[in-house]
């Protein structure tokens, strides 16, 4: 690939200031060991603008959060059936375990983790999503999760549509299937992809995505930017790829091949606003934590993570096991990345709002796309 901008310049400047020319494939779960390296002034700058803190907040904010990711792992391993769900609460800075029996309280407790006792496990609630997955839902419904802070499955509906009869009729279907909380949204999601534009973006037909993550050999996207066996075409409008795998709706996940001359690097581009980001891992981020999206249309921006194993009823069709985010996107932005400080996390789906009002983003999680087509993330 032939790179002209500064940005592109720059970002291959990092890549051999690091020496990661040479960089070893790394297993998807990999964790680093290493203590990981501060956050630059642009992250904490980006934390500032969209989630309101200080340098000093957003430091402890991040350290906070990879404890956080450690101790979920160990806490649902220690509760084994009375696990209940996990989430991270930003005002106490811990993890939050849900338990279905008290007697696991203490060993949960001596991981570093806050409890609370609930009724049902998390066993049981994706029981009872599975049976809403299991049948289609109507327009007015947005989508659906398992959500631990309420212990329930959460149903959304579009707010002007709650009482048609279908809609009405699959809450009840909801209710019967297992203990859901209902909530409102107005405005109903869509994906991001976008007719053709200006910017750094990849292209398939008429249609303008975003890169996910390199892995080796090509990269991860949005599956609703293109089907399999489509061409690719680059920032340059040179052939880049070709989609070897796409699933769309059901999943929203795509593996894109490069052709020779193009190579894959593990960097997420910060757009200027920040530094680009080295990606060194794929550890999941819990619910609560910060998270931040890089898209060719909005750039970078940040956010909380709201919820995960969602279904999100699309007009084209649900698509299931996303995570939702409070993150902000629009149309172009679709495949790009999401990453909770060095960790990839997701291919950007869809939503609803905009960078100027606001809104909420879902994404398809990186890890369940690299099993899928048997792929190796690109880490530094």
């Amino acid at each position: 690939m032939k790179r002209t901008s500064a940005l592109r310049a720059a970002a291959a400047a990092l890549l051999l200031t690091v020496g990661l020319g040479a960089a070893q494939a790394v297993p998807a779960s990999a964790v680093p060991t290493a203590t990981p390296p501060a956050a630059s002034a642009g992250l904490l700058d980006a934390m500032r603008q969209d989630l309101g803190l200080d340098a000093r907040q957003a430091e402890e904010r991040l350290a906070a959060e990879r404890a956080a990711a450690r101790v979920e792992s160990e806490a649902r391993k220690t509760a084994g059936g009375a696990y209940g769900g996990a989430w991270f609460d930003s005002g106490t800075g811990r993890l939050v375990v849900a338990l279905t029996d008290r007697d696991e309280e203490a060993g949960v407790r001596a991981l570093g983790a806050d409890t609370r006792l609930v009724r049902h496990s998390a066993a049981a609630l994706d029981r009872a999503k599975a049976r809403l997955d299991a049948a289609p839902a109507p327009a007015g419904v947005a989508g659906w999760h398992v959500d631990p802070r309420s212990n329930s499955v959460v149903v959304t509906v579009v707010r002007a549509e709650r009482n048609r009869p279908a809609v009405r009729a699959f809450v009840d279907r909801a209710r019967a299937a297992g203990p859901v909380t209902v909530a409102e949204t107005a405005t109903a999601p869509r994906t991001y992809a976008a007719g053709t534009v200006g910017g750094d973006p990849y292209y398939t037909g008429n249609v303008r995505c975003s890169i996910g993550f390199s892995v080796h050999g090509g990269f991860v996207t949005a599956g609703h930017c293109g089907g399999a066996g489509a061409a690719v075409r680059g920032w340059d409008g040179s052939a880049m790829g070709t989609f070897q795998g796409s699933s769309f709706p059901g999943n929203d996940y795509a593996y894109v091949s490069i052709h020779s001359g193009w190579w894959t690097v593990p960097v997420v581009l910060g757009w200027g606003v920040i530094p680009d980001r080295l990606v060194r891992g794929s550890a999941e981020a819990p619910v609560g934590a910060s998270i931040c999206r890089s898209g060719s249309t909005t750039k970078w921006h940040c956010g909380t993570v709201l919820a995960k194993n969602e279904t999100v009823n699309y007009s084209q069709g649900a698509v299931h096991q996303m995570t939702k985010t409070s993150v902000c996107a629009e149309g172009g932005d679709s495949g790009g990345a999401f990453i909770s400080g060095d960790q990839a996390q997701g291919v950007t789906s869809g939503g609803w709002g905009n960078c100027s009002s606001g809104g909420e983003t879902w994404f398809q999680p990186v890890n369940e796309i690299l099993t899928r087509y048997g792929l190796t993330l690109h880490t530094a």
